[in-house]
């Protein structure tokens, strides 16, 4: 696939680990980096989002790489009594530079609403992070047709309208692809992510909604990702179990090269 051009945004490629990994899986970021070289790192971004306590030993294992690390969630507030949580600025201190918010499982395993996601992605935003924002329709929701509805809907109530394309990303995950090895159609994706883009050109305004980065996610793979990522409006991958391989993960950013 040839490099995006200069008036679409570089494409980025982030594996999202979810409740996997250890000390010992970091030596998978060694391997990615050794496989990111001058050439690839000019078509493609590249970051990984382990669980929080791996963040520093991830952000100092990727030293030298240029590899981004990431977060997987942060609290709205910046700092407080909030046993548990973990504040913005602690993830930004880590080393790490984005934080994924609003992932289908947040949304559903702890009641999650567009409301609090704008809150988390202002105060990520404010303390210097890149909000990577989530949205995505589940199975029931598409089959009833409400597929485009209940992704303009978490899109309009989630993102800041002060945001700029360098500090936002939106991952389209349909919450019924995710791990389960299923995927939506090309024209279905396309559809979803022209509908993602027109939203944000008139939520941020033409120029910054035109950069800002739009991913696809859900059982993205190395067989399949061409096809994907070849996709009018989508502009990289939020990888999830593909992400905890090096040889893997590395195969679909190779999709850029």
């Amino acid at each position: 696939m040839p490099p995006k051009s200069a008036t679409t945004p570089k494409p980025l490629v982030a594996g999202n680990w979810k409740m996997n990994g250890s000390r010992a899986s970091l030596q998978e970021i060694t391997l990615m980096g050794l496989g990111y070289d001058a050439d690839l790192r000019r078509n493609v971004d590249l970051l990984v989002c382990p669980p929080t306590p791996l963040l520093y030993p991830a952000a100092t294992a990727a030293l030298g790489t240029a590899i981004a690390i990431g977060a997987q969630d942060s609290h709205e507030k910046i700092s407080g009594a909030h046993t548990g949580d973990v504040s913005p600025n602690l993830v930004l201190d880590t080393g790490a530079t984005m934080v994924i918010l609003g992932h289908s499982e947040r949304r559903t395993d702890h009641g999650e609403k567009d409301s609090l996601i704008e809150q988390k992605a202002g105060s990520a935003i404010a303390t210097g992070l890149v909000a990577i924002v989530c949205v995505g329709e589940t199975r029931a929701e598409r089959e009833a047709g409400r597929a485009l509805a209940v992704v303009r809907r978490q899109l309009r109530g989630s993102i800041p309208r002060t945001a700029t394309a360098a500090q936002l990303v939106i991952a389209y995950e349909p919450v019924w692809a995710i791990g389960t090895g299923l995927t939506p159609t090309a024209n279905d994706v396309a559809e979803v992510h022209l509908a993602i883009r027109t939203d944000l050109k008139k939520l941020l305004g033409k120029q910054q909604g035109e950069m800002v980065r739009i991913l696809y996610g859900g059982s993205v793979k190395p067989n399949n990702a061409k096809e994907l990522l070849s996709i009018d409006n989508v502009n990289g991958a939020l990888v999830g179990g593909a992400s905890l391989k090096a040889a893997d993960f590395m195969a679909i950013a190779e999709t850029y090269r």
